[in-house]
């Protein structure tokens, strides 16, 4: 990894005498919302991270066929909606790495970067492990993190267990309930484009950068 990625990392693992546990929360952050602070943070308490970090995706493998806004504008929105909370960590890491976005790429560079002490834990919404298999290189994926998968509560988890157990990949998921996950980023950019507010679905720093940057409003106004 280049010098000038490491500097984007926070540092961690310094006392070879413990086990430190980094949580890595990834996504477009288009924008970012309350359901990303509060699965992160839930997240933290429930598996005992040190420090979690947000990773606001540069160029999405999901979403190549879609528009999505600047990264500099959803790494902003990241820096904003993190600053409060002293365990989360705002990283520009994969917005300033060229080249289509991929989760198990990032992971095998934070791999690299951080001694063996620093166990990695891989925070996405279940919804994504059921898809989990599609992802660029699973396998090797499944080596590098835990995954820790946010449930809505009434989610089937059954299904999205027994999709992972068929497929013969040896993911080590743990499971967690956020109430707060029926709040999406496509819904609140619909509510600012309508006109409408977006309060309470995300944080006031958030929704003043976004009218203060004209974003998410329709074509010509």
């Amino acid at each position: 990894m280049p010098s000038a990625s490491r500097r984007l990392l926070p540092a961690l693992g310094s006392d070879p005498a413990r086990t430190y546990r980094l949580g890595i929360m990834g996504g477009t952050f288009d924008p970012i919302h309350y359901g990303h602070l509060v699965t992160a943070e839930q997240a933290r308490e429930a598996l005992d991270l040190d420090l979690v970090l947000f990773m606001p995706a540069g160029s999405p493998a999901f979403k190549q066929d879609q528009r999505v806004s600047d990264p500099e504008d959803r790494y902003a929105m990241t820096v904003l909606a993190t600053a409060a909370n002293a365990a989360f960590y705002a990283s520009r890491f994969e917005i300033d790495r060229p080249g289509i976005t991929y989760t198990v790429d990032t992971l095998g560079d934070l791999r690299a970067h951080y001694p063996d002490n620093v166990e990695l834990y891989f925070i996405t919404g279940a919804d994504a492990i059921m898809d989990i298999l599609a992802w660029h290189d699973a396998e090797r994926l499944a080596s590098l993190a835990t995954l820790i998968a946010a449930t809505r509560p009434g989610y089937d988890i059954d299904t999205a267990k027994a999709r992972i157990a068929a497929s013969g990949i040896d993911f080590d998921v743990r499971y967690i309930e956020i109430p707060a996950l029926a709040i999406s980023s496509s819904s609140i950019r619909d509510l600012v484009a309508a006109g409408k507010s977006p309060r309470y679905l995300t944080s006031e720093s958030v929704m003043g950068y976004i009218h203060k940057n004209g974003l998410y409003l329709r074509e010509g106004e």
